[in-house]
């Protein structure tokens, strides 16, 4: 499982001239779910992403946490994050986990945040969404429940 995590002050998805998920400062997660992925990589994963230090303290240090900032989450399904472009011009997704246990995964791991009492929402899965955001920093990072970099 992989996850694109953007920190910022709002961001919202829209499916069809619909905003369907909105949040104010937070964190983004775009969520690529793996062929070999499994219940416990999405727990793992969500366990990571709201409890990762990239908010500033009262020094301007990254110290603090989502859960320490009661910070907002958007989380937005995106396989192409599984996208492999070594070889051709044209990506490979071939790692992808197929729709419907993808989507089970991205279940877990929206419930998975959704436990810590957190404000979780959401785009619309297998729908195409335009996802705009302001980013804080920018600060970007990238995780994978496999380690894989």
């Amino acid at each position: 499982m992989r996850a694109c995590i953007q920190r910022v002050h709002q961001a919202s998805v829209t499916v069809d001239g619909q905003i369907v998920g909105r949040i104010g400062r937070g964190l983004l997660v775009l969520l690529g779910v793996g062929q070999n992925d499994a219940d416990e990589d999405a727990r793992q994963l969500a366990d990571r992403v709201c409890g990762l230090r990239i908010f500033e303290d009262d020094e301007g240090k990254m110290n603090r946490s989502l859960e320490d900032i009661r910070g907002a989450l958007l989380v937005v399904s995106q396989f192409t994050l599984l996208g492999d472009c070594r070889k051709g011009r044209r990506p490979s997704f071939t790692q992808a986990a197929p729709p419907d246990v993808a989507e089970r995964l991205y279940e877990k791991f929206v419930a998975a945040a959704g436990v810590r009492g957190l404000e979780v929402a959401t785009g619309r899965f297998r729908a195409h969404m335009d996802v705009a955001l302001v980013n804080d920093g920018p600060v970007t990072l990238l995780l994978d429940s496999k380690k894989d970099f």
